[in-house]
């Protein structure tokens, strides 16, 4: 199976990976000694294979979601191979991780982040999934919520990618106009106007794209 992020996302919200049982972990009781828990909320899907979470008290297999809510726990027991894929959602951003246990030992397969931005879209979805625990039977109205929380996903992932394509091409634009001009007086200021940015910013897309040198005025 391919390991990448979004074509995982893809994956699970248009098929052919359907998503299946929506499982709610225990924000209950006492944490057992070995048990996931972090501070924030988090999806576990199983991609391949099956474990036992005692955290959901279940045996999940491909297709099943399990909700970690903020301060939750989850205590997988792996008894087969099996591959998971997780989502965190921090305050500041997103984390992805594509995990496998073979049997003898843990594999990342895949690990990513994207920053957390724009209009609380994903805040909303998961105060809507915590309350969905308490109609964890209302397995539609979760599976719904869920695909809606990875599209906002792959939105946050696609916008990234997008605003990186554009730093490159303002980047590209910017060293052409330089190059057309190598015989002129060029500031770093007077770039920047040309271009309608600060001349701090040019620095910035320099430093990150590739080196010049442009003198002050």
């Amino acid at each position: 199976m391919y390991h990448d992020v979004s074509y995982l996302l893809s994956r699970l919200i248009n098929g052919p990976l359907s998503l299946r049982q929506i499982y709610f972990a225990s924000s209950n009781g006492p944490v057992p000694d070995l048990a996931y828990q972090v501070d924030f909320p988090r999806l576990e899907i199983v991609l391949e294979g099956e474990f036992v979470d005692t955290g959901a008290g279940a045996t999940l297999v491909p297709g099943d979601v399990l909700y970690v809510p903020a301060g939750g726990w989850n205590f997988p027991q792996w008894q087969a191979p099996a591959t998971t894929f997780s989502v965190l959602f921090g305050k500041q951003q997103l984390g992805f991780s594509v995990v496998q246990w073979d049997g003898k030992q843990y594999q990342n397969l895949a690990k990513q982040h994207v920053a957390r931005r724009g209009p609380r879209i994903g805040s909303f979805l998961l105060q809507t999934l915590n309350e969905m625990q308490m109609q964890s039977q209302e397995q539609q109205t979760a599976r719904l919520i869920v695909a809606s929380l990875l599209s906002h996903c792959r939105d946050l992932l696609g916008s990234q990618i997008q605003t990186a394509s554009r730093s490159q091409a303002l980047f590209e634009a910017i060293r052409d106009y330089i190059d057309e001009r190598y015989a002129s007086a060029l500031t770093r200021e007077s770039v920047a106007q040309a271009f309608y940015i600060s001349p701090n910013y040019l620095s910035h897309l320099f430093q990150k794209q590739g080196p010049l040198v442009l003198t002050n005025t």
